[in-house]
C-alpha cells in the first residue's frame, strides 16, 4: 500500500472530521468514541499496517487481536494513540501523545517508532527498577553503554523503524485539516532535533543554541576537548556524528540538561541545517 500524498490525506482528514468545524483536539474529542478512533488512527502511517499484517479498517492484527488504543476523554486537551502488535506488549510500535497548546497550535508532546522486534535496551529503568524518565532523574549507565554500541540514540529502548517520512505529512495534513498551519514539536534529544530539521522543521527557539553546540563540536573548541575517553559517551570522533553528538550531550558534556529548544512545522518545509555535512 502506498502512502497518500498530503493534499488526499487533508481531504480524508476534514472528512472524517466532518462538516462542523473542529480546531483543536478538545473539540475533536467531542465526538463518539468511533469517530475519534477513524479521525486519530489517519494519524498512523499505513506502512505499519503493512509491515506487521494489521488491518487498518478492523484495527486488529491475524489473531483478530484488537491493537489500537485511542486515549482521547471529552474533558481532556490531549490525545494519546498507541499501537501495539499484540495487546499485551510491553512496547508500542506507534505511540503519539498530542496536545492543544494555549495559542491554538497543536503539540507533539512525544512520538515513538520502534521495532519491536529489535532488541530491547532496558534505559527507561534504572538497575532497581525505577523510572528514568529520559535521564531527567537517574540513569542505568550500562544499558545506555549497550544501547550506544548497538547503534541506539539517547531514549530509545528500541531500534527505531525510521518511519518520520511517513508521519510528518500525515500531521500536516491533520493541522491543515482544521485550519491551522502549524504543528510544534519538542525535540528530546539532540538527534531528535537535527532529525526533524531534516524533514522540515524550523526552530521557535534554540535555532541559536544548536549552532553554538556545533561550533562548540568543532576541533579545538570547548566540546571536542570534551571527548577525551573519560566516559563511554565522550569518545573522541564522536563529534562526526549526529548519534555520538547526542550521547554525549545526553552525558552532560555541555554542563547543562538539554532544553529550551522548541521547533515547528509549516506546511511548506523549511531548510534549516545547524550540523552541515552529519552522518547519522
Amino acid at each position: 500500500m502506498s502512502e497518500p500524498v498530503s493534499g488526499e490525506l487533508t481531504e480524508e482528514f476534514r472528512r472524517l472530521i466532518g462538516k462542523s468545524d473542529h480546531h483543536n483536539i478538545h473539540e475533536i474529542n467531542q465526538l463518539d468514541e468511533e469517530a475519534k478512533e477513524r479521525v486519530y488512527s489517519l494519524l498512523v502511517p499505513d506502512r505499519i499496517f503493512d509491515l506487521f499484517e494489521l488491518d487498518r479498517e478492523t484495527h486488529t492484527n491475524l489473531y483478530g487481536e484488537r491493537i489500537l488504543e485511542i486515549k482521547a476523554s471529552p474533558k481532556s486537551t490531549y490525545a494519546i494513540i498507541e499501537v501495539r502488535e499484540h495487546p499485551g506488549d510491553q512496547d508500542c510500535i506507534f505511540f503519539l501523545e498530542i496536545e492543544d497548546t494555549s495559542f491554538f497550535k497543536i503539540d507533539i508532546n512525544f512520538l515513538i517508532i520502534n521495532d519491536p522486534h529489535s532488541p530491547r535496551f532496558s534505559t527507561d529503568i534504572d538497575q532497581t527498577g525505577r523510572r528514568t524518565k529520559f535521564a531527567t532523574v537517574r540513569r542505568n549507565i550500562p544499558e545506555e553503554t549497550r544501547a550506544m554500541e548497538a547503534g541506539l540514540a539517547p531514549g530509545q529502548v528500541r531500534k527505531g523503524l525510521r518511519m518520520l517520512k511517513y508521519f510528518v505529512p500525515r500531521a500536516v495534513a491533520f493541522v491543515s485539516a482544521m485550519g491551522q498551519d502549524m504543528i510544534i514539536a519538542e525535540p528530546l534529544a539532540y538527534n531528535n532535533a537535527i532529525v526533524f530539521e531534516g524533514y522540515g522543521f524550523n526552530y521557535i527557539r534554540g535555532r541559536r543554541k544548536m549552532l553554538e553546540i556545533n561550533e562548540g563540536f568543532q576541533p579545538g573548541c570547548e566540546y571536542f576537548e570534551k571527548l577525551d575517553g573519560s566516559t563511554p559517551f565522550r569518545q573522541p570522533g564522536m563529534d562526526k556524528t549526529v548519534r555520538g553528538r547526542s550521547w554525549a550531550i545526553h552525558d552532560g558534556i555541555l554542563g547543562e540538561p538539554w532544553r529550551g529548544i522548541e521547533m515547528y512545522r509549516r506546511v511548506e518545509p523549511a531548510a534549516i541545517c545547524t550540523f552541515p555535512d552529519c552522518v547519522y
